[in-house]
């Protein structure tokens, strides 16, 4: 096996230590040196670890994906030297090799004999702005369960306000809960404090409202609302931070926000977790099997398996998904035509699978070109067909079939209205 890279190193990284294999050119011609390590993770010792490769000239470090552990090694050592994040996955293919040790070494023999492909790890600056996103996610995430807390306390109270009004925690919702809270327990009184449209709803709020929420349900929602208003503090600080740090990307932002779907917060996610530079992935395709949005290719013997897709960027995906939904919802476009179809075929789930890819895919295309969303509009399916006589022709056949006499021509335009 032709040798790729003459002098490389592999890492096993663990949550107190690392271990590390070298493997130089031996003395004698066609020949290597190994040599292991174990280095502490504190950052004394990594810089030991860093010096050590330098005095060796090692010019490619391979290690293992494993937990957050691999970033203090890695951030510490891609500064004066080429460093792969390898997937565990392509690693532990061959059996046998479970000791720390061994794992170094195997690392360092497929890194040399270039049988692993490296993993994505963006530039410090959008490491920094994908760690503000994915912070801001796991808070609305925890605002969520709040949210959910606080309806169960409310229903344990026997206060029905989520089936009046739409959402509990607008300035109508935390009126009547503070309120509640303060002690008033007149359903009267609260339906009274409802603004706008739900004033309307009166009585339904009149027996909604009635209950017994007692002092205990009182101390739990105080402390959720304050809970949920901590959060919400936070997610805007969070906010504040990702639109400075997002600054030099402006432009492909506003490019993001023309497909429908995509508004500012999942523009700024799909730019964190991409790294808003598509000259990384060949095509829309690398970027849709890299993000885990391709079908599964598994056929074996002419039959066909399960083709799921696999797992991939999570956070991506999530964000993605919550686009697709909104983009199925859109009037008049694309999208919508294609999610209609494809849910009338395979299912609502593969329609929105179906649908984050085509958004991943036209965020490559307008990210990579530098250019705005055109839409294709719903009647893309129809017109796109090369021959519509035929088309015409075969819907014709199958409405006469169902009994229909059908007799049709081409379309005159429209005649302008006559002055009168």
């Amino acid at each position: 096996m032709d040798t790729l890279v003459e002098r490389c190193a592999g890492i096993d990284i663990g949550k107190a230590d690392v271990k590390v294999c070298i493997r130089v050119p031996g003395k004698r011609a066609g020949t290597h040196r190994k040599e292991v390590r174990t280095f502490a993770t504190m950052t004394g010792s990594l810089l030991e670890l860093r010096q050590w490769l330098i005095d060796e000239r090692i010019s490619l470090v391979g290690m293992e994906s494993t937990g957050d552990y691999w970033r203090p090694v890695y951030y510490l050592l891609e500064e004066v030297v080429e460093c792969w994040l390898v997937n565990p996955q392509h690693i532990k293919a061959v059996p046998g090799r479970k000791s720390d040790v061994s794992d170094a070494a195997w690392i360092a023999q497929l890194v040399e004999y270039g049988l692993v492909r490296p993993s994505f790890v963006p530039p410090p600056p959008i490491r920094q702005l994908r760690d503000l996103t994915r912070y801001r996610a796991s808070l609305i995430h925890d605002r969520t369960r709040q949210v959910q807390r606080l309806h169960n306390v409310l229903e344990d109270a026997g206060i029905k306000l989520s089936l009046v009004a739409t959402d509990i925690l607008g300035v109508s919702g935390r009126a009547m809960i503070g309120a509640l809270i303060d002690g008033e327990r007149d359903p009267h009184r609260l339906a009274d404090m409802a603004l706008g449209k739900l004033r309307k709803k009166n009585a339904a709020l009149i027996e909604a409202l009635t209950g017994r929420f007692g002092d205990h349900h009182a101390t739990l929602c105080q402390m959720m609302l304050e809970q949920i208003e901590h959060i919400d503090t936070a997610i805007r600080r969070l906010d504040t931070a990702i639109d400075t740090a997002i600054e030099p990307y402006r432009q492909i932002q506003q490019r993001l926000i023309t497909i429908p779907g995509v508004a500012k917060r999942a523009s700024e996610v799909i730019i964190a977790e991409t790294g808003g530079d598509m000259s990384r992935f060949a095509t829309p395709g690398h970027l849709s099997s890299w993000a885990g949005l391709c079908p599964g290719n598994n056929e074996s013997a002419g039959k066909h398996r399960s083709g799921r897709t696999r797992s991939g960027n999570a956070w991506l995906c999530g964000m993605l998904g919550d686009c697709a939904t909104a983009a199925a919802r859109s009037k008049n476009t694309y999208l919508a035509e294609r999610h209609r179809r494809i849910q009338r075929r395979r299912g609502r789930k593969r329609a929105k699978v179906a649908i984050s890819r085509s958004i991943l895919e036209s965020c490559w295309w307008v990210v990579k070109h530098d250019v705005d969303y055109q839409d294709l509009g719903p009647e893309h399916f129809i017109t796109r067909t090369p021959n519509p006589a035929r088309r015409a022709h075969r819907i014709i056949t199958e409405l006469r079939v169902l009994g229909y006499d059908v007799q049709v021509g081409p379309m005159v335009a429209a005649r302008a209205a006559q002055p009168a």
